[in-house]
């Protein structure tokens, strides 16, 4: 089992802006209508309840997740079968490796919109496969609690043997920041698993993750880097952003401020 995981991507700190609050409610909203393809009822849906999960921890309102579910199942207007999963790759300034994802009706802007962010801050969109095999999509759960590397082990080691998916690495954190990986098919069972182990899980996702990381030491292109991941992020169409960028945390703090 792996020791403190290298994976876990750069957490920025910066707050939210009212101005983005929009974006963040639109992306979850087209991420639940999408999945509320298979099925209405959260109880038999996995990849709806999750959706809902993370639409209620960023403050969606229960109208506007009803709203959603109501189109996605085909039970209002507008529904989601408009929107389809488009997954977009490039190079950030430095030759950071950039993967997003995207819900989109029309391609032709979502391309647009991400080609000018991209050359906007230095960096380049690309073809598709051009990053995507430096990344493994993993399952990622995240726990609450204060805990320590023993205490951490000793649940893994019960999930395991208590027939639970095989854990490929953790990353130690604040209390509610400490995450599990597993494979990318695992992941219900990967949550469920830990609160049998007597875990508290808080959140749970796929996300992709970087298999080398690229170093970025020179600030002008640290703050160029930051802001195209930025930039990306408060697009409408984008749902996750994802890159092997690394440096130095006081590097970072320098950039941000």
């Amino acid at each position: 089992m792996a020791g403190h995981s290298k994976w876990a991507q750069i957490k920025r700190t910066k707050a939210v802006v009212d101005a983005k609050r929009g974006a963040v409610f639109t992306r979850l909203g087209r991420e639940i209508m999408v999945a509320a393809r298979a099925g209405a009822d959260p109880a038999g849906n996995f990849q709806l309840r999750t959706a809902i999960e993370k639409a209620k921890a960023a403050g969606v309102p229960n109208a506007n997740i009803e709203r959603a579910i109501a189109k996605g199942s085909g039970q209002g207007q507008g529904g989601g079968e408009q929107f389809e999963e488009v997954r977009y790759e490039g190079y950030g300034p430095g030759g950071v490796a950039v993967l997003v994802e995207a819900f989109t009706d029309n391609r032709n802007r979502t391309a647009a919109d991400l080609r000018l962010a991209f050359s906007k801050h230095g960096g380049k969109l690309g073809e598709t496969g051009c990053v995507g095999y430096l990344f493994e999509h993993r399952s990622v759960a995240q726990l609450a609690g204060e805990l320590d590397e023993d205490n951490l082990l000793e649940h893994l080691l019960a999930l395991e043997s208590g027939g639970g998916p095989a854990v490929l690495g953790y990353a130690l954190g604040e209390p509610g920041e400490t995450e599990v990986f597993s494979g990318f098919a695992a992941l219900e069972a990967l949550q469920d698993g830990l609160r049998r182990a007597g875990l508290t899980v808080v959140s749970w996702d796929h996300r992709w993750i970087p298999l080398t990381a690229c170093e970025l030491q020179e600030p002008e292109q640290l703050t160029l880097c930051l802001r195209l991941l930025d930039a990306l992020e408060g697009l409408d169409d984008v749902r996750s952003v994802a890159s092997n960028l690394e440096a130095d945390p006081a590097l970072i703090a320098g950039s941000l401020a």
